[in-house]
């Protein structure tokens, strides 16, 4: 049976569409003007190149903003070639709801900021959704759902991990407080001002700002800093493994697959 034109687009727009392994050429594409996107807006922040090169990145960004345009229209129109969403125009409204299409809406929302004033805090705004045009090269990676199973999957112990670091960060920058408050009230003079330290210390980075002088405030923080590095090693394992899971899984199914084929 010959297919429609909307069919036509929704296989070269969605990867897992295909039947052929990898990205389609339209999607390639996608990905490579994504990734000039982003390295445009880096490269904008710098006034030196800025000023060599003009209005060249307001064009390009012009460019950009069509093509994902062009892409989010498409896509909402193929919309219900998908199962999941072939009930027509609620099945639309759907698929506008997920979190793949409102990254992709976010794609072209930078350029309607710039009708908005010419307020620093508007421009960094603006290079900043730039720039987070990267995160829409998620959806043509494997690997990416495979880390969204991954975490689904041990959602329960990432949460009590979650919940352990919390529990140990108020307990670590309370015990500072106390211990190093009367000393440095600027920096352990509150629990919250502690709770910086706390952070810096219980993730391994130690800026080295701010820091017990006392030596019970030193003995509780290296109580600290060795908790921290569990701390880290916990949701770490826990990651590994369910990717490992997850990769495994993906495995069989494509085993499987290919018995089926063979049979």
């Amino acid at each position: 049976m010959a297919e429609t034109l909307r069919e036509r687009i929704y296989i070269s727009l969605e990867p897992r569409a295909r039947l052929e392994p990898g990205l389609s050429l339209t999607n390639k594409l996608i990905c490579a003007l994504i990734v000039c996107s982003a390295v445009a807006a880096i490269l904008e922040t710098e006034v030196t190149v800025l000023a060599l090169t003009g209005p060249l990145f307001l064009y390009l960004e012009w460019i950009f903003t069509v093509v994902f345009l062009v892409e989010y229209l498409a896509r909402l129109w193929v919309a219900r070639e998908n199962p999941k969403y072939n009930d027509g125009v609620a099945g639309v409204f759907r698929y506008a709801r997920t979190p793949a299409a409102v990254m992709d809406l976010l794609a072209i929302a930078p350029i309607l900021l710039t009708f908005g004033g010419n307020e620093a805090f508007m421009l960094r705004l603006f290079r900043l959704l730039r720039v987070l045009r990267l995160a829409r090269l998620g959806r043509f990676s494997e690997a990416m759902n495979y880390i969204v199973v991954a975490v689904r999957s041990r959602r329960h112990e990432l949460i009590l991990s979650f919940c352990a670091a919390l529990v140990l960060l108020i307990v670590s920058a309370t015990v500072l407080y106390v211990v190093e408050g009367g000393h440095q009230p600027d920096a352990f003079g509150s629990i919250p001002r502690a709770m910086w330290w706390a952070v810096a210390t219980l993730t391994t980075v130690g800026y080295g700002d701010v820091y017990p002088i006392s030596i019970l405030g030193k003995v509780f923080a290296s109580v600290s800093a060795i908790a921290g590095i569990a701390l880290i090693a916990m949701p770490t394992g826990i990651l590994a493994a369910a990717f490992s899971d997850a990769l495994q899984t993906q495995r069989v199914k494509k085993g499987e697959g290919h018995h089926s084929d063979d049979d």
